[in-house]
């Protein structure tokens, strides 16, 4: 989702001096509107009182860097899930998990290997699967029974496309793929990384992870609910998946319990920033510009982060977030770390 026509902008974030001239008509791409990450950060005018994390490097390409790992998942993926026999169900789970999507869990899990010592080849097959694993929570999250929705990264939906019989099967197939490939695919990581690294991703979907964040929100919808509720069904309907793709990109990188767990801290921080931010965007933005139904949540009557706290609160809490998450990473080598601090502030500032 993407933020209303007057851009607001965090506190904590470098897009505070920009010009709104410059933010009302971004590129229409998923990355669309990274050409503000190669602007110089507004730092010195934070206003924190506990010294937050600045990006290190100033001069990081983040439009560059994201457009690059962007291509290599979007080349592995095309080879993971080739056009074959029975054509409609690849068809219909190449039609999901090819579309104009962000590669977000990817790409963290690549950045997060890279960040403890890894590459991106170790990290590669984890990343394929954990957008398989988000690919099939798409295709089940719009069909009718769930949240009955139309449209999906600008295109309709699975099961608009291909019908409701065939949506449901490309959803399972994908999931089934992923752990397939983790396990056929991963080479130069030792086994006991693979296997715990397995377990972390089936945890982080499963009945106490997406799955119990999912079922809590249907079961919340048309009532009121208190904030540790909303925050119960956002940190497991979304965060739990941003935080295995950074805990699985380090696991295969190699790193100690202690890195682990800092990027799990990490992690957790940016995955419920993008959930506020989600819940923002649907109140302010065109299903046009989102490229999905928008007020779908008010529609609904299901509980927000700006229901519950109002829009200034809400954004209030997202800056605290995009703080909190570059804290975790002080401990890091700071070049190795850029890419972090710098996706933290697009999740902040996405458009869509």
């Amino acid at each position: 989702m993407a933020f209303s026509a007057i851009f607001w902008s965090f506190n904590s974030s470098f897009f505070l001096k920009h010009s709104i001239n410059h933010l009302k008509n971004p590129p229409k791409t998923p990355l669309g509107h990274l050409y503000l990450s190669t602007m110089k950060f507004a730092s010195s005018n934070l206003k924190q009182t506990n010294q937050p994390q600045e990006a290190p490097s100033l001069a990081f390409q983040f439009k560059e860097y994201m457009f690059t790992k962007l291509r290599q998942v979007n080349e592995a993926l095309e080879e993971a899930v080739p056009l074959q026999h029975p054509i409609k169900i690849h068809e219909a789970m190449r039609y999901s998990l090819l579309g104009n999507g962000k590669r977000m869990c990817p790409i963290l899990c690549i950045a997060s290997c890279e960040l403890v010592g890894g590459d991106e080849e170790l990290a590669m097959p984890m990343a394929c699967a954990l957008e398989m694993v988000h690919a099939m929570s798409l295709i089940h999250d719009d069909l009718p029974c769930m949240d009955n929705d139309d449209l999906r990264r600008g295109k309709p939906t699975n099961h608009k496309v291909f019908g409701e019989c065939i949506a449901i099967l490309a959803g399972d197939a994908l999931l089934s793929l992923a752990f397939e490939h983790i396990a056929s695919k991963t080479k130069n990581v030792s086994p006991e990384c693979v296997v715990r690294a397995i377990a972390e991703l089936g945890s982080a979907i499963g009945s106490r992870g997406v799955v119990a964040g999912q079922i809590v929100d249907i079961d919340s919808e048309g009532k009121e609910v208190s904030m540790k509720t909303l925050e119960y069904i956002h940190v497991h309907k979304t965060e739990k998946l941003v935080e295995a793709s950074a805990v699985c990109g380090a696991i295969m990188g190699g790193a100690d319990v202690a890195g682990i767990e800092r990027l799990r801290k990490y992690a957790r921080s940016i995955g419920l920033l993008y959930q506020v931010v989600d819940d923002i965007l649907d109140v302010t933005k065109s299903s046009e510009e989102l490229g999905k139904t928008a007020g779908k949540d008010l529609a609904r009557n299901k509980a927000t982060y700006p229901k519950l706290m109002g829009i200034d609160e809400a954004k209030k809490f997202a800056s605290e977030l995009v703080e909190q998450a570059k804290q975790e990473l002080a401990s890091f080598d700071s070049a190795k770390a850029v890419p972090l601090f710098h996706l933290a502030d697009y999740i902040a500032s996405r458009q869509s």
